[in-house]
């Protein structure tokens, strides 16, 4: 067996270490390259997007967003919505504003469309922190730039509920079924904290029954409905709502029932119950007085009766004493027996003394 010499081995070891130092070096830079294919082939699409669009979001803008576990597609295509209609920066509309609201919870591309109709309406003035501090109040933003720019109709009452007709009563006691359509406009300055729709038809109705109310008669309110319109818009219903009211329509008015006659005859009714009550009560006390009456009479006769029969006694002491004799005493008896035959003929026949 040949050895090597020993001036060789150390040559041919370092050669073998640098040999294995290359070889890992060349793995990892695979393996980096691998990755960073892998990573780009994922968000190639979107940069391609957002290269050719403008938008301004590079590669490892995708990466953050997917370290910050948000989803880049949204982004970049709100982005790219963004700039496509001529939404600048200079408008609030950056790569890190579209990150916050989105972080935040907000509908992104909601928001960037609700600006894109804002902007081709000119009519509108809504800025980003405006629609996104609307999107987070839970408003629908898109909705609302659309009801400013085409006015939404409310019915009053509302479609689906237990009333048909809102129910108003004139002076002259007679009911009337009305129905009305109200015309309103988004108030984006008080969209946030503003009323809902429910307010409005309520407003709308309350003020509907109060100007019905004051007509004189029924006749008059069939006669000029706009009136009712007009009282109704001259109190402000909108404000502090969401709503800017355009127009008051009266849609159907019809008559109802005679709620004057009826409640004057629930009252005559009333007032007859309260009279037979009232009189009920004062028979009631006849009776007792009449029976409180009776029993007076008796007690007199008790005490009468009483008092006759200390006569014999005082007879009887009176002839004991002297006082009275035989003679008086007869002509007591006569008095007695002609007041007694006086009593018999001026009595009724048949009727006896009690």
């Amino acid at each position: 067996m040949l050895v090597p010499p020993t001036n060789t081995v150390g040559p041919l070891l370092a050669a073998s270490n640098m040999l294995a130092v290359w070889l890992v070096i060349g793995f990892a830079i695979i393996i980096a390259i691998l990755v960073l294919f892998v990573v780009f082939a994922q968000y190639a699409r979107l940069w391609i997007q957002s290269v050719t669009t403008g938008a301004g979001i590079g590669i490892f803008d995708l990466i953050r967003m997917r370290f910050r576990k948000m989803n880049p597609s949204v982004i970049v295509r709100s982005k790219i919505m963004a700039v496509q209609a001529g939404l600048d920066e200079t408008e609030g509309i950056t790569t890190k504003g579209l990150e916050a609201h989105y972080l935040a919870g907000g509908n992104v591309p909601l928001v960037v469309r609700s600006m894109i109709a804002a902007r081709k309406a000119k009519i509108i003035d809504l800025d980003y922190k405006r629609a996104t501090a609307i999107d987070l109040a839970g408003r629908n933003i898109l909705e609302a730039v659309q009801t400013s720019v085409y006015p939404r109709v409310i019915d009053c009452p509302l479609q689906g509920s237990k009333r048909t007709s809102l129910d108003a009563i004139a002076k002259n006691g007679i009911q009337l079924k009305v129905r009305a359509r109200v015309t309103v406009r988004a108030n984006l300055n008080q969209l946030i904290g503003g009323a809902t729709e429910e307010t409005i038809v309520a407003r709308v109705g309350e003020g509907i029954v109060s100007a019905i109310g004051s007509s004189p008669t029924h006749a008059h309110a069939l006669e000029n409905p706009d009136t009712i319109s007009k009282a109704v818009l001259a109190r402000k219903l909108d404000s502090q709502t969401a709503f800017e009211i355009v127009s008051i329509d009266i849609a159907d008015i019809d008559v109802g029932d005679n709620i004057g006659a009826r409640l004057q005859a629930d009252q005559a009714e009333a007032d007859t119950r309260v009279a037979r009550a009232q009189a009920e009560g004062r028979r009631a006390m006849a009776v007792s007085q009449e029976q409180e009456n009776f029993a007076k009479m008796e007690a007199n006769r008790a005490r009468l009766v009483e008092a006759e029969a200390e006569v014999p006694k005082a007879i009887a002491a009176a002839f004991q004493s002297g006082r009275l004799g035989i003679l008086d005493y007869y002509k007591l008896k006569n008095v007695q027996a002609d007041t007694d035959m006086r009593e018999s003929i001026a009595r009724p026949s048949g009727g006896r003394r009690e």
